[in-house]
């Protein structure tokens, strides 16, 4: 058990509508400095097959296609002890403040990836913001019962 501190800030812009808040960032993306770093999680995959648009490879062609499509990302967690990567070992908790985007970016919905993004969400950042998230289904790999295809396919029903 380690207790860590999110090592990177939110990425988003003045254009951004549409916030996608994950739970804590893997060792990968620890790593990588950038959201969802391991390659077997196919947050990438799910966001340019809803947009009709390469996997992006590197950090920069990442961030060009979250603004490009007006989105934001961020995590809920600010700082937690955990074990690895693992959400559910996670523990004593503390909450991003959102504040900042919600105050600079054009966010009009907070989306939520997975049920432990929810869970915490919903007993942190909800009371405070007021802001009801939609829950997604995680694109993390430890979601096998959902298929590639069938996360793009519902993403993209709040994505677009």
């Amino acid at each position: 058990m380690e207790r860590l501190t999110h090592p990177f800030p939110p990425l988003y812009d003045k254009d951004s509508q549409i916030l996608i808040l994950g739970s804590f960032p893997s060792v990968k993306s620890r790593e990588q400095m950038f959201f969802y770093g391991h390659p077997q999680n196919r947050f990438w995959k799910v966001i340019a097959g809803v947009f009709g648009e390469k996997v992006p490879e590197t950090i920069e062609e990442k961030k060009r296609l979250i603004l490009k499509h007006h989105l934001a990302l961020w995590d809920v967690i600010a700082g937690c002890e955990i074990v690895g990567s693992s959400d559910a070992s996670i523990r004593n908790a503390r909450a991003n403040d959102l504040s900042a985007i919600l105050k600079n970016a054009s966010i009009k919905k907070i989306i939520v990836n997975g049920k432990t993004a929810e869970r915490l969400y919903k007993k942190h950042i909800e009371p405070k913001s007021g802001i009801v998230a939609v829950a997604m289904p995680s694109t993390s790999p430890a979601n096998a019962a959902w298929k590639l295809d069938m996360l793009t396919e519902i993403w993209g029903k709040e994505l677009t």
